[in-house]
């Protein structure tokens, strides 16, 4: 009997742990050349090694710098060693990397990953873009709406406006959505070169150039979650929208069923305890 106590309080704790959560408080971080950037990650404070990865577009992954705990300093790895120009700092619950004066091998998706009992899991990721000088074109990237919300199983249709004066026509455009696991990271869907839906204006002194891209999405499901950015590759740089918000409600069904559920396991989980003592304490020696 004892055995199965202990298996069944095992087995509640490695569901605990598989909740624990990494948090990489921003899913996309955009830098000018030079720049100082801080990538924040915080988790369970009862973690004992925790690690960043950088992956650049069309590269594995790079461990680049790890603690074994908290009151450790930073370790960085292989390349990174003698890299002047990141910093990390840990607290408990808390492990950030700095990059100073960013450089444009910077931009990759950094990932935060714990590793405990043999079991390595990573959060969602941060994607540093590293722009150009100040921009010199005159081009504005507006996405419509800034949010919305729709129920699993629905359409919708995202959309991205681009009004330009200079290297009008000259531009691709890409929507990505940070943690969506696609390679290149992010990267969900592209248009490719110009539009039909692009229309010049007359009669200024500097004619421009608006285009409209739409992003349809069909048959959404939960996974479907998350902000949409759409990105604009023009004159040398890359401009960003500033992102569109998908929720997907679900119904009120089935949260009812998953809070039922959560407490029944507890239920179920306080039973075997109150079994487990009350046998324990009638099979003691008298």
């Amino acid at each position: 009997m004892r055995a199965v106590c202990l298996t069944l309080f095992l087995l509640s704790e490695v569901y605990g742990r598989i909740e624990e959560s990494i948090i990489q408080t921003n899913a996309l971080v955009t830098a000018r050349l030079g720049e100082k950037v801080t990538l924040q990650c915080f988790y369970p404070a009862s973690i004992p090694s925790v690690s960043w990865f950088k992956q650049s577009h069309g590269q594995m992954p790079q461990l680049v710098a790890m603690i074994m705990h908290t009151a450790s300093d930073a370790i960085f790895v292989e390349d990174f060693k003698d890299h002047k120009r990141l910093q990390a700092t840990a607290t408990k619950g808390n492990f950030n990397l700095t990059v100073l004066q960013v450089e444009p091998s910077d931009s990759a998706t950094y990932y935060c990953a714990i590793a405990r009992f043999g079991e390595i899991k990573f959060g969602n990721g941060t994607i540093l873009m590293v722009r150009g000088p100040e921009s010199q074109s005159r081009t504005v990237v507006l996405q419509q709406p800034e949010s919305e919300s729709v129920q699993p199983g629905d359409s919708v249709t995202l959309q991205c406006t681009v009004h330009t004066e200079t290297c009008a026509g000259e531009h691709s455009v890409h929507w990505f959505r940070p943690g969506s696991g696609e390679s290149p990271p992010g990267i969900i869907h592209t248009h490719g070169h110009r539009s039909d839906e692009c229309q010049r204006s007359s009669g200024t002194v500097s004619p421009t150039q608006s285009c409209v891209y739409n992003f349809p999405k069909r048959n959404l499901s939960l996974s479907d979650a998350g902000t949409y950015y759409c990105a604009v590759a023009t004159c040398g740089e890359i401009l960003f929208g500033n992102g569109t918000k998908l929720d997907i409600e679900v119904y009120p069904g089935v949260v009812t069923f998953l809070s039922w559920l959560s407490i029944l396991r507890t239920g179920v989980l306080f039973g075997v305890v109150t079994i487990c003592v009350i046998i324990y304490h009638f099979r003691r020696p008298s």
